[in-house]
């Protein structure tokens, strides 16, 4: 009997023991495939390719100065400028010597051209000295002294006076004859296009100036109007230069007032006005 219990013993140990080391290996693969899982992520992970960093220029956000500096540049622009302006007076008026003198930047060079003007136009005009008069005079009394000089320089022991030698450059005639020539032609151009009844507005605003000059005329004579507007041009823009926001400000109420005063006119009148034909379009 204890030789039949003795192998059933040996032969019921060793299941178990079987069992307990499958149930050890299992628990032992069910790990190691977490772990081979895992290690498989890490590596996946590992041999993705990485998002780039952006680089330093988009990091880099706008300072405070210069986001304020962009926007009063971009409120300058919209700010309402007589006659669509949109460069400074400087460079409005052509830039160079002309504008410096019409700005005064020289003072001294202002003031002796506009005092030169005024004693123009205060000797033709209030003591009635006539152009052809004055130009001769003056040239008889140019020429008398220095023919005088020259021939008393041996006498006194003086130098001779240096007269420079005039010559008028050619191109400098040929340019500005093409540029009256330019602007004659774009003058009668315009003058037909308005004759031909295509452009009504246009055609209000040319009456309207010459009206306005022939009114000037009457009551003055061609020197005190070119005078006139000598003046103007030394004291409006330097004027308008320095009060410029105030100037535009009420510039610009005033053109919203006539937009609105032109709409209601051509709704009741020009819309009536029958037109010309229309210009032929190129295809």
């Amino acid at each position: 009997m204890a030789e039949q219990t003795q192998p059933q013993g040996e032969g019921g140990a060793s299941p178990k023991h079987e069992s307990l080391m499958e149930k050890l290996a299992d628990k032992l693969h069910v790990g190691g495939g977490k772990a081979d899982s895992s290690s498989s992520s890490d590596s996946d992970s590992d041999e993705r390719p990485r998002p780039s960093a952006p680089p330093a220029d988009e990091l880099k956000q706008p300072s405070f100065s210069d986001a304020a500096a962009t926007a009063a540049a971009e409120a300058k622009a919209k700010v309402f400028r007589l006659f669509g302006r949109e460069q400074p007076i400087h460079k409005a008026l052509g830039g160079g010597k002309p504008a410096d003198v019409f700005l005064w930047r020289n003072k001294n060079i202002s003031a002796g051209v506009l005092g030169g003007a005024t004693a123009i136009w205060i000797l033709f005009e209030l003591l009635g000295y006539h152009l052809l008069t004055f130009v001769c005079h003056g040239l008889i009394f140019a020429l008398g002294v220095l023919f005088l000089w020259s021939n008393a320089s041996s006498f006194i022991h003086k130098a001779p006076p240096k007269i420079p030698e005039v010559i008028i450059p050619e191109d400098l005639v040929v340019n500005i004859a093409l540029s009256t020539r330019y602007e004659i032609n774009r003058a009668f151009a315009n003058l037909r296009q308005i004759a031909l009844g295509r452009d009504l507005k246009k055609f209000l605003m040319v009456i309207a100036g010459f009206w306005l000059l022939s009114v000037l005329g009457s009551c003055c004579n061609f020197l005190t109007l070119v005078y006139i507007v000598f003046v103007v041009l030394h004291t409006v823009p330097v004027l308008y230069e320095k009060y410029e926001d105030q100037i535009d400000s009420y510039g610009e109420k005033g053109w919203v007032e006539i937009k609105k005063q032109y709409a209601v006119f051509d709704e009741k009148v020009l819309s009536k006005v029958p037109r010309g034909p229309a210009k032929d379009k190129k295809h």
